[in-house]
């Protein structure tokens, strides 16, 4: 008897579900349900995205935009979770989004909702670890004496991705035990910080959470020396437009709760683990963010000075009222919480890539990227190439400066575009397949076809308020890269991959894959 109560039986059922899509047991399933739910509960990580960000919240309408926007901004996401999740019940491979666009459209829509996952997954490992770098460098950079130059930078987020590729590379047994482990830390060092933050709160002012007040604008000084405007939002909008401006940060932070369905070839029991973890997920990230983020609101100084720290904020905070020590424990434990963010990012990134690279998605590169080590039980070649292109992506984005805006502030917003676009490619087909000869049952984890509809919907209207907040200037750019992408995309599927890409195996094609299943689960070792 395994973990969870794991036994023969719900061994040789996963089996069948997952021989039944076509695929092979290469990937070891060694994943228990909570491992699952910390994968993603690790990718979300509240000490990542909700502090690096923060700047994007405070810097727009002030303490409002935590008060409200945050559950307003978990709200948005959560319905893309839940419909991600019904999904997953009934087809729970590491394909994940690519294998539910395929067989609940076409070839087509499978591609391109692979292609989208692909091109979030990437942006999203670059963009938390160089969060991760910068929040080192806020931390302890005096220190170091370190300079933020590209250099410094690039070499710093290699380094960390490497690190996390080489726990990768050495199996799911070992990524998981650290990502379990994360599960907990980010608890411990959550707790850790907000009651750190309501000792040292100068008071507990609980109207500033509520408290709508416009910073946005051109940062200025006046003759007197006070400064008024925003760093990160130099556009005058109004108050409407920053609160929405300022959702950036729960929606980029509450996501990557995919990487459950990206681990489910090596989850037990993934037809009822898999939807259980993403929920969980995104259930807990959300309330306990909501709590800590409140907590830092209540410990600001003064709401007037947040704004105009923009980036910086949560240091210039933590500086003029935590004790030094308590605050160098605390940054210790933040930063260990956000290297093992990207950890969990790599094996959702890898898994992707190695799913859509075995059904032949990617034209022009080796198989390699399919193949599954034997010794390791991983897909080796995939978990380096996703963690060298993210390492690229950070540098490119280091070199180019686009229009005035931060690159940290374009990369958040081309990364919830193009994450959420490739989770309502799906969610929008299952909405007409439901019921189908393509959807024919729901899966074990059940909401109803009713539900289900009803949230489809709202992810549709949440995926429009999404693309509209973030292409909104300064972040302009994201609609120029994402339009750019997406004919280029069309180019692609038009010019090569309209003849060649077959999609993943559907109808009899199962069938005839039999033989192959039974060779490659020998190659690696797997018992039926």
């Amino acid at each position: 008897m395994a973990a969870d109560g794991y036994n023969d039986k719900d061994h040789h059922e996963d089996l069948k579900v997952l021989h039944g899509m076509g695929y092979a047991q290469e990937l070891s399933r060694s994943m228990s349900k909570f491992s699952n739910f910390a994968i993603s509960f690790s990718i979300i990580c509240i000490l990542s995205g909700g502090i690096n960000s923060l700047g994007q919240a405070t810097s727009g309408v002030g303490g409002a935009a935590i008060g409200i926007g945050w559950p307003v901004g978990c709200a948005l996401s959560a319905v893309f979770a839940l419909c991600l999740a019904q999904i997953s019940s009934a087809y729970p491979t590491a394909g994940g989004l690519y294998h539910w666009a395929s067989i609940l459209g076409n070839r087509f829509t499978g591609w391109l909702a692979a292609w989208l996952n692909l091109l979030g997954l990437v942006t999203v490992l670059g963009a938390i670890n160089v969060g991760t770098y910068y929040f080192f460098f806020g931390a302890f950079g005096a220190q170091f004496h370190m300079e933020d130059t590209l250099a410094i930078r690039v070499i710093f987020v290699g380094a960390l991705t490497a690190l996390q590729a080489i726990v990768n590379h050495f199996g799911i047994k070992l990524t998981a035990k650290l990502t379990d482990m994360s599960g907990y830390l980010i608890f411990v060092a959550t707790a850790a910080l907000i009651i750190t933050c309501l000792v040292a709160a100068p008071g507990l002012d609980f109207a500033r959470l509520f408290t709508f007040h416009d910073y946005t604008g051109t940062l200025t000084m006046a003759a007197d020396g006070t400064q008024t405007g925003s760093p990160v939002w130099p556009a005058t909008v109004g108050i409407g437009m920053g609160f929405l401006l300022g959702l950036l940060l729960p929606i980029y932070t509450i996501t990557g709760y995919d990487a459950s369905a990206h681990t489910s070839e090596e989850t037990m029991k993934a037809s009822t683990s898999v939807p259980s973890g993403m929920m969980s997920s995104v259930l807990w990230s959300s309330v306990v963010g909501y709590i800590m983020l409140c907590s830092f609101v209540l410990l600001i100084p003064n709401m007037d000075d947040a704004a105009k720290q923009g980036w910086n904020v949560f240091f210039w905070a933590m500086d003029a009222q935590v004790n030094p020590t308590v605050k160098v424990i605390l940054y210790i434990l933040i930063f260990l919480s956000q290297w093992l963010c990207g950890l969990a990012t790599v094996t959702s990134a890898s898994r992707m890539l190695f799913a859509f690279t075995r059904d032949g998605g990617l034209p022009f590169v080796s198989k390699a990227l399919a193949t599954v080590s034997p010794t390791y039980r991983t897909p080796v070649t995939a978990i380096w190439t996703a963690s060298i292109l993210s390492v690229l992506f950070v540098w490119l984005t280091s070199v180019i400066t686009i229009a005035g805006a931060s690159a940290y502030s374009i990369v958040v917003s081309c990364t919830v575009i193009f994450l959420f676009l490739s989770f309502t490619v799906p969610i929008a087909l299952g909405l007409v397949a439901i019921g189908s000869p393509k959807w024919p049952a729901m899966g074990p984890w059940n909401i109803g076809v009713g539900l289900y509809k009803l949230f489809a919907v709202l992810s549709i209207v949440a995926m429009a308020i999404m693309f509209f907040i973030g292409i909104q200037p300064p972040n302009d750019w994201a609609l120029e890269i994402t339009l750019g992408f997406i004919v280029l995309a069309l180019i692609v599927w038009v010019v090569f991959e309209n003849r060649r890409f077959k999609g993943p195996p559907i109808g009899d094609e199962v069938k005839k894959r039999s033989a192959a299943i039974a060779a490659a689960e020998k190659a690696v070792g797997q018992k039926g």
